[in-house]
């Protein structure tokens, strides 16, 4: 039997947030039965790899294509990241994503043109930059009163690493420089320093990103109890009146119908499609699918001025699956002063094209990213439409989405603030920095937003429980309810460990 007929709990997605409720159930109830259901595919062993861990750039084209939903690109399409990353195309689509394909804009409003999804066993954990800033001041969640060992329990989980490349060509020198125009009034904590990435470096020194799999880790697939089911599309969570019961299935591979029971259901898609899981299930809390919001971001890039050749240095990194000794990824971090995240990253991390005029100097082209923190409005929302499916049978998506006068100021501010910190470091290769339209950051979050109490104005309880809906949990950035300008993952998943936590607590106590 391909699907199991009960199990303890049933998660639905693999990427890095249900990875982490697997991973902390596997030690803490580790008798528990524990199902987990993606819509996409397996790409590579061990699952949930990140694709640029795949040596072979053929294999990493053909993961990357089966990740992009249900109209992926032909094989010809490129497997760059960076391709297109900067130029005037109306959509930004990065390969192993898929974009929206209607409904990201509704007449008068700004909409999210850069709305993208991946369907594959690890989620967006797999295209991922692996960066994972904790927040600061108001982006943090101040009725969560444990977020710090949390976040560390999420540390532990992507096996975070803010040292990897500490001796990457000039990384030093472009915080130094960065932090005589920036530091000035800043905490400690909130000073430039090195980004914390989800990374992991071997003997040898070679360094790979951490996906989906290395969350899983050894505890979840050495589990008897631990299942995975790919191409299974949840089509319903099945609830019993104020108690779920487990999840509908339709079989991708032949399009059969099945039934799981579970005690425990967790929807850890991404902040586009658990909503609409939970919509279509019928379970619709006013807050559901609104306060949606993005990260506005602006890049920029520059040579570094007066570096003389680094003799120990590698050639170009360009074009390399993993990561090199030339990357270097700096972090200047959110406060609510300068209320921007910065990412500065050199080659093959940059956000930006490289020069093409001559060869630089591997780590001397610097791409600069800031992110905004989003002016959250309740109107920012996505509404499903019941009379028409999507490319998977699921209800249309329709988004409604306004950037305030707030946020335009924000991000003319942030602009003025990347340009500042390139002058710092050296030459601009550009006129001026380049802000994306809305949605290209992917870091979408607040659609099944937490809540320290069920005031309409949230979807879930800190612990993730879905108010009313006993068993019922949700996952992943959508459960973010501050504005955030930092990179979203690792809160998200320390929300998870949160969550699973008290599933585990829970059962125990039942088998005591």
């Amino acid at each position: 039997m391909r699907f199991p007929e009960h199990v303890d709990v049933a998660i639905v997605g693999s990427g890095p947030c249900g990875a982490a409720y697997a991973r902390v159930l596997s030690e803490r109830a580790p008798t528990a039965s524990i199902a987990t259901f993606e819509v996409g595919p397996l790409l590579a062993d061990p699952p949930g790899v990140h694709v640029k861990n795949i040596a072979s750039a053929q294999e990493r084209a053909r993961a990357q294509r089966l990740s992009e939903g249900p109209a992926p690109r032909d094989g010809a399409a490129s497997t760059d990241t960076m391709d297109g990353y900067a130029d005037d195309a109306p959509r930004l689509a990065r390969p192993g994503t898929f974009l929206l394909p209607s409904g990201y804009r509704q007449p008068g409003e700004d909409g999210l043109p850069g709305a993208a999804m991946s369907s594959n066993v690890g989620g967006m954990g797999a295209h991922w930059t692996g960066a994972c800033p904790r927040p600061g001041g108001s982006e943090r969640i101040a009725f969560v009163p444990d977020l710090d060992d949390l976040l560390a329990e999420a540390e532990r989980l992507l096996c975070v690493d803010a040292h990897a490349f500490d001796d990457a060509p000039f990384a030093a020198e472009v915080r130094k420089r960065l932090g005589a125009a920036i530091d000035a009034g800043r905490g400690g904590d909130r000073r430039v320093q090195p980004m914390p990435l989800a990374v992991r470096k071997d003997a040898g020194g070679r360094v790979t990103w951490s996906g989906a799999d290395v969350v899983f880790g050894e505890p979840t697939r050495g589990n008897p109890n631990f299942s995975l089911h790919s191409q299974a599309l949840v089509t319903r969570v099945l609830v019993d009146g104020d108690r779920v019961r487990g999840v509908q299935i339709r079989d991708m591979r032949d399009g059969t119908v099945h039934d799981v029971r579970a005690r425990y259901v967790v929807v850890a898609g991404d902040s586009l499609r658990t909503p609409q899981l939970l919509w279509a299930s019928g379970i619709r809390p006013r807050a559901l699918g609104r306060y949606l919001n993005d990260q506005p971001q602006t890049v920029f890039a520059v040579r570094l001025r007066d570096i003389a050749p680094d003799p120990a240095a590698e050639t170009d990194p360009r074009d390399k699956a993993e990561i090199v000794p030339q990357s270097g990824v700096s972090w200047v971090p959110f406060t609510d002063d300068e209320p921007f995240h910065g990412q500065v990253m050199q080659l093959d991390a940059s956000p930006v094209p490289l020069a093409d005029a001559d060869e630089p100097l591997p780590g001397t082209i610097v791409g600069l990213g800031w992110f905004c923190a989003k002016d959250l409005q309740e109107s920012d929302r996505i509404e499903f439409d019941d009379r028409e499916g999507d490319a998977y049978g699921m209800p249309a998506m329709r988004i409604h989405y306004r950037l305030t006068e707030r946020d335009h100021a924000a991000i003319e501010a942030s602009r003025n603030a990347v340009r500042r910190a390139a002058e710092a470091l050296g030459e601009p290769l550009d006129d001026a920095p380049l802000t994306f339209d809305p949605g290209a950051s992917l870091h979408y979050q607040g659609t099944v937003r937490m809540g320290e109490r069920d005031d309409g104005t949230s979807v879930c309880s800190p612990a993730s429980q879905v108010w009313d809906v006993t068993g019922l949990h949700v996952a992943g950035n959508g459960v973010i309810p501050t504005a955030t300008a930092c990179n979203p993952t690792l809160t998200s998943v320390a929300l998870a460990v949160a969550g699973a936590r008290a599933i585990a607590a829970d059962l125990t106590a039942e088998r005591n």
